[in-house]
């Protein structure tokens, strides 16, 4: 007995082996007419085994580029379609850079850091407290997220003057955090449900 992992490795597992073996068959045929026939009969039972899409002509061109990935490119035959050449085919696409970025505390995030450095270019005052508040809850979203024993409104505060080099500030004394571990269509809900009770 066989096993498949003692056997040649399929270009295409999708497709399975029956058909690896009758594109085989077929690169081997000398009649280059038969060598045709067989191809488009191949490429019928193909359509069968993937689904379709609403795009025939995108099917058609998928199903010819797959039987020659299937050949290995060797399958001399008139092609219907624009055959993707191997190269094209087979070569990986580059990799994408990481943005490498020096985050002063991880558990805030990049984004906070970026929306504090924005908070600190307003000009009116009450903007900016508008910002810093919101910003504030997001810090506590985030440390609630990341480590429940450290989360403290006194550090968000002194998290925000440290980000900020003291140019914002956070009164803790006329400021209250919204509830974390919510989402704010969560929090949006419950509000709902408060007012209906009353």
């Amino acid at each position: 007995m066989q096993y498949n992992t003692q056997r040649d490795q399929l270009a295409m597992p999708e497709y399975g082996r029956s058909i690896q073996k009758m594109v085989d068959m077929a690169v081997k045929m000398e009649d280059r007419a038969e060598r045709q026939q067989c191809a488009n009969t191949i490429v019928k039972i193909m359509s069968g085994i993937l689904p379709s899409t609403t795009n025939k002509a995108d099917d058609e061109h998928r199903l010819w580029n797959h039987l020659a990935r299937i050949a290995h490119y060797k399958l001399d035959i008139d092609y219907p379609v624009d055959i993707i050449p191997q190269e094209e085919a087979q070569a990986h696409p580059a990799p994408i850079p990481y943005p490498a970025k020096d985050i002063k505390r991880r558990h805030y995030g990049h984004l906070v850091e970026q929306a504090l450095e924005y908070v600190m270019t307003l000009e009116d005052e009450e903007t900016r407290l508008f910002f810093t508040e919101n910003i504030a809850n997001q810090m506590k979203q985030n440390l609630y997220i990341w480590n429940r024993d450290s989360m403290d409104n006194a550090l968000v505060a002194q998290d925000i003057e440290r980000y900020s080099n003291g140019k914002l500030h956070l009164d803790l004394d006329n400021f209250t955090f919204e509830p974390v571990g919510e989402s704010p269509l969560q929090r949006a809900d419950g509000n709902k449900k408060r007012k209906r009770r009353k």
